[in-house]
């Protein structure tokens, strides 16, 4: 009863925290979603990516130019670009572009990969472009993994190569995420043992969303009981202290698992401290969030990227931008505020997923 009144006085902390953020609106992590281009095609991915070329996506140096242009308005030192993709290591500019924008123009940055590019010629590339974080894809033990990701022998690749990454000696945090789905949620055990003999910074475990090829896939997400499972494992693991294990951003929790499963309380960030320059230049928020038209911002090709930032957003900047009767009618919207954005059904204004609702029904 004591530990529910403490959370529920952090939660209230967090709350007027955030509120005080929906003002000031300071950016802190800049997506650059350098290609679409993939070479996997995994049954989870928000992006649907293909093995494919995109037409319109930025040159070298119209993303040069962006990162520039926000470095010449805004303070480069505060800001965190977080490359993502697609994959990013099938742009071949990737690290002459970072090295850019970390040397000339003070940026720091980190990537989400799948890791099977990650070859010792490009882990020197990414040294030397001065990558602080990583976090790399394992999605099961190998057999439930390759089939995951599409990609056969990918798993004993991307192993393979986090331990070289460990060797280099360079980076700051390197990190594993897993999507949990019903395919691996019985070997997270295993998975446990396999990713403490990685001395790994960091465990993130994201339970798969029902967004982009998700939905063709939805007999893969997890129900309530077994989202609690996850939940409860985390929590366990965390209390052994050997491995910090985080859960992924999706949703209100409730005071059981906030705060002990991430380290935090549940706050969707985007468009508020989040936003991203997507493959062809569109300026938006989370990547993952439903690329519906009119939440598109401008574009860093024909827009001053501090003046969309500081005028423009305004739908992601109200207590309001997630809200349907079921929601308000919680007694924990004033914490949730309707949840994950990129979980939102923008047609049918309602949230297609509810962790909370989940694990303790309505």
């Amino acid at each position: 009863m004591l530990k529910e009144i403490v959370k529920l006085g952090e939660l209230t902390i967090a709350k007027n925290l955030r509120d005080e953020q929906l003002e000031k609106h300071d950016l802190i992590d800049l997506f650059w979603e350098c290609t679409l281009t993939c070479n996997a095609h995994c049954k989870h991915c928000g992006s649907s990516a293909e093995k494919q070329k995109y037409a319109g996506e930025l040159t070298t140096e119209e993303i040069k130019n962006a990162f520039k242009q926000i470095a010449n308005d805004m303070d480069a030192s505060k800001i965190l670009i977080n490359v993502t993709g697609g994959e990013p290591l099938v742009r071949q500019d990737l690290c002459e572009v970072m090295e850019y924008a970390t040397n000339e123009l003070g940026f720091h940055w980190g990537m989400t990969t799948n890791g099977i590019l990650l070859t010792e010629e490009n882990i020197e590339k990414l040294r030397k472009a001065n990558m602080e974080t990583i976090s790399i894809s394992i999605d099961g033990l190998q057999k439930t993994h390759d089939e995951f990701r599409g990609v056969p022998g990918s798993y004993e690749i991307i192993m393979n190569n986090i331990k070289n990454l460990k060797k280099a000696n360079y980076v700051k945090h390197i990190q594993v995420t897993t999507v949990v789905n019903k395919t691996n949620i019985k070997e997270l055990e295993e998975l446990y043992n396999i990713m403490l003999g990685l001395d790994l910074d960091s465990w993130r475990l994201a339970s798969m969303d029902p967004i982009g090829r998700a939905k063709e896939n939805d007999n893969l997400l997890l129900d309530g009981q077994e989202l609690k499972q996850l939940l409860d494992f985390i929590v366990a693991k965390n209390k052994e202290k050997k491995l910090s294990i985080r859960y992924g951003c999706p949703g209100f929790l409730g005071l059981k698992y906030e705060k002990d499963t991430r380290g935090y309380y549940f706050n969707c960030r985007t468009g508020i401290n989040v936003a991203s320059i997507l493959y062809n230049g569109d300026l938006f928020v989370c990547p993952n969030v439903p690329r519906v038209k009119r939440l598109m911002q401008g574009n860093i090709r024909t827009d001053n990227f501090k003046d969309v930032w500081d005028n423009k957003y305004k739908e992601f900047r109200t207590k309001d931008r997630t809200k349907c009767k079921e929601c308000e009618e919680c007694k924990w919207w004033d914490y949730c505020l309707g949840g994950a954005m990129h979980t939102w059904n923008f047609e049918e204004n309602k949230q297609n997923k509810c962790p909370y609702n989940m694990i303790y029904g309505k």
